[in-house]
């Protein structure tokens, strides 16, 4: 089974995926880790990404499609995937199904995850992470069992990205709306998009993707 999810910076995206990889065995992609790991594998593609990486330039969609097709085509995707932030605009989402179509593969399911505007600030605003493992964690909505101490590793440091504030979010989130959104669309037309409400906690957001899942 592969997957897409969809939603604006901070719906839950990265922990809905790691729910889902422990439930069904998929494998979770972002296209940050994919290019990391081509550049550190020092695959040619990943040379190329590296050196305009290097020169402080955007890594242009024709690269990312094909660090993509590389990552996918390994052993341990044959049993599904899920594509985190990827794809982001619909020139990525028709080059995805070019790609896919090629490999006779497809996309099974798009699940968009809803939420509100207010609620994705004050999110994005008080989330952090193990410093060591990289475990989320939140203010309010998700700390750690032990306080200091990351639940995956024991860790006692933690940090915050510089850009978790509510100026950037909302910058961040104007990308969204003007390049990612219209692919939600853009997979309804295709009959592959399911919502869910992502207002609700962690534990009810991940039934109804299950819920979702189940019908595929």
């Amino acid at each position: 089974m592969n997957l897409i999810l969809l939603g604006p910076p901070g719906a839950g995206k990265g922990t809905q995926a790691e729910a889902i990889t422990e439930q069904r065995g998929l494998v979770q992609l972002s296209t940050g880790d994919m290019l990391r790991g081509a550049v550190k594998a020092g695959t040619p593609i990943g040379q190329e990404a590296s050196t305009i990486m290097e020169a402080g330039g955007l890594v242009p969609d024709e690269i990312v499609i094909k660090i993509v097709a590389e990552r996918i085509s390994k052993s341990d995707c044959a049993d599904g995937f899920i594509l985190d932030g990827f794809p982001r605009t619909l020139n990525q989402a028709a080059a995805l199904d070019r790609l896919l179509q090629s490999q006779g593969k497809q996309i099974d399911a798009v699940i968009e995850i809803k939420v509100d505007d207010a609620a994705l600030i004050d999110r994005i605003s008080g989330r952090y992470m193990c410093a060591d493992c990289g475990a989320s964690y939140h203010d309010t909505n998700n700390k750690p069992k032990m306080p200091g101490v990351c639940d995956r590793c024991g860790s006692t440091q933690f940090t915050r990205r510089k850009d978790d504030n509510s100026e950037t979010v909302r910058n961040r989130l104007m990308a969204y709306y003007r390049e990612t959104s219209p692919l939600i669309g853009y997979y309804f037309a295709k009959g592959k998009l399911r919502s869910v409400d992502g207002m609700v906690g962690i534990p009810e957001v991940s039934n109804q993707i299950e819920a979702v899942l189940a019908t595929r």
